[in-house]
This record gives C-alpha cells, structure tokens and sequence, in this order.
C-alpha cells in the first residue's frame, strides 16, 4: 500500500471530519488506498464502538463505509482527470446517499476490511460500492453517492473565547444536576 493515504491529501481546513479527518483527535481516522483499481481500508474497532457484547455498533459501520467512500471517490476522480492527488485544485466529495445492508452481526474483536469497487465515476457523481469484510466473511455492504464540492470552504476562524455572558452547555450527569432551570 502507498504511504498515504488519500485523507491525507485532504488540506488542513478538511481534514476535521469526525470518520476520516486527520485533524480530529477525537475521531476515527478512516485511512484509504489503492489497491489495483479497487480501494482498500482496515479499521479496528474500539471496545466502546460495541452494539451487543462481541459486536460492532451499527452506526460506526456506516460511518466508516461512507468515509472510506467519499475518500475513494475523490481518489477515483484524481485518477479519472490522470493527476496526483497533491495537485490543484483539490477534490473532495460529500456524502448524497448512503444505503447500508447488514448481513451478518460484525464481531468487535477483528479488523475490519473495506473494499470498494466504482458503479460509477463522474465529473460531479461517484457511486462507491463497498464491503465490509471481519476474517472472510462479508458483515455489511454499502453504497454511497458521493457528490463532487463545487467550491472549497475557506478556512474557519480560529475559536475564541465565548463571550461575556454566555453559557456553558452541560457535558455530563453531574454537571447536568447542578445545572440551573432556564
């Protein structure tokens, strides 16, 4: 496999998605390849990403079938334009549609395996297929359209300091029980 992955491509104003975004700490940091003309992911899931005692919750599933897509979709359209995924202007792709089929309860205790083929590759669209494979057996697939940005956000500001007066939401039950009634 090449060294980076695509999300590593990604410029630094996005790259903070919570599936696939280098920037965020707290995230799961989906990593994608070319492997021949299909792209490829490993991803180990945590304890904490369980449905079912041995199982894998159904909505990290889906989180990162569609991250691995929309990375592979832009990896596809580089490779559809015949240019390197570090030249200007950049791609990248958002999610339009994501469908999900869960076959088989996905155990928690083993690497989970993408692979994803191309139903279609457009200038604005990229349908991904994708399976998602623990130790040979095929637990989910899915397909998600991904639709090509037309425009890149500009950068965010940098965070500030909440203003005089506002705030703090509470985070936790403890925090919850000292919290004042509106």
């Amino acid at each position: 496999m090449p060294e980076r992955a695509f999300q590593d491509y990604y410029a630094e104003n996005m790259s903070h998605c919570y599936g696939c975004g280098r920037l965020n700490d707290d995230g799961l940091h989906v990593r994608s390849f070319w492997e021949g003309d299909q792209t490829v992911c490993a991803f180990q899931p945590r304890p904490y990403h369980k449905a079912l005692p041995g199982f894998v919750y159904g909505g990290l599933i889906a989180s990162v079938i569609d991250c691995h897509s929309t990375g592979s979709a832009a990896a596809a359209a580089f490779r559809a334009e015949g240019r390197p995924m570090d030249t200007d202007p950049p791609i990248r792709f958002v999610t339009a549609s994501l469908h999900v089929d869960y076959l088989h309860p996905t155990p928690i205790t083993g690497l989970l395996h993408l692979r994803s083929q191309f139903k279609e590759v457009g200038e604005r669209k990229v349908v991904v297929l994708t399976e998602l494979s623990v130790d040979g057996q095929v637990c989910a697939r899915g397909e998600v359209v991904a639709v090509r940005l037309r425009k890149m956000p500009e950068a965010p500001a940098p965070a500030t300091t909440p203003p005089a007066g506002s705030q703090q939401v509470p985070r936790g039950p403890a925090e919850n029980a000292e919290a004042p009634l509106p």
